[in-house]
């Protein structure tokens, strides 16, 4: 039977197994606790904290026993939103943990990113304020779809909503696609008092 041989850094030659072997119980059982860990601490992120934070933002959004499908949903999108970016950065930490593990210096890689991400940033600056402000605007309930609104100088009946744009409908039945970080005044004419 053939195995195949190396020479280690001392210039002995052992074999890839013992290499494998050597490698597993030095780094590859912290590698595998880090995955597990981080994979529990998802779970509880997604079961535990999303219903904890259902709970908060259901009593800081006034939802009382009362409360519509419409805000029972406009919950669920702030709960998903949160609970989404924590676990991109629990699992991104977890990656970063793991690299050097496997003989990668994250130190350039750390300042690479921290470029690339300025770059995105200036790049995508008016993405990240579409989301921004429609998370306020959900999380304010400003409108619903359905409601008799204006935004942006556009009159019309909301067709849809989500976190980057708000498609409204005007009366000549024109859809028109507003994003998020425009709207800078709203007048809400389906709750007239």
């Amino acid at each position: 039977m053939f195995l195949a041989t190396v020479l280690n850094a001392s210039g002995e030659v052992v074999s890839i197994s013992e290499q494998l072997t050597s490698w597993f119980f030095s780094h590859g059982i912290k590698v595998l606790i880090i995955l597990i860990v981080t994979w529990f601490i998802s779970r509880f992120v997604k079961i535990f904290l999303s219903r904890f934070l259902r709970k908060v933002v259901k009593k800081s959004l006034d939802l009382g026993k009362k409360s519509t499908i419409a805000e029972e949903e406009r919950a669920k999108t702030v709960v998903r939103v949160i609970v989404s970016v924590i676990k991109v950065v629990v699992w991104v930490l977890a990656v970063l943990i793991i690299l050097p593990e496997f003989g990668v210096n994250i130190a350039p890689l750390l300042a690479g990113l921290g470029v690339i991400g300025l770059a995105l940033g200036f790049g995508s600056r008016t993405l990240i304020q579409d989301y921004i402000s429609g998370l306020f605007i959900l999380l304010e309930d400003q409108f619903r779809v359905g409601e008799d609104i204006e935004i942006a100088g556009v009159h019309g009946i909301v067709s849809d909503f989500n976190l980057r744009r708000t498609a409204v409908r005007d009366k000549d039945s024109v859809l028109h696609f507003v994003s998020n970080n425009q709207i800078k005044k709203v007048s809400n004419f389906s709750r007239k008092k």
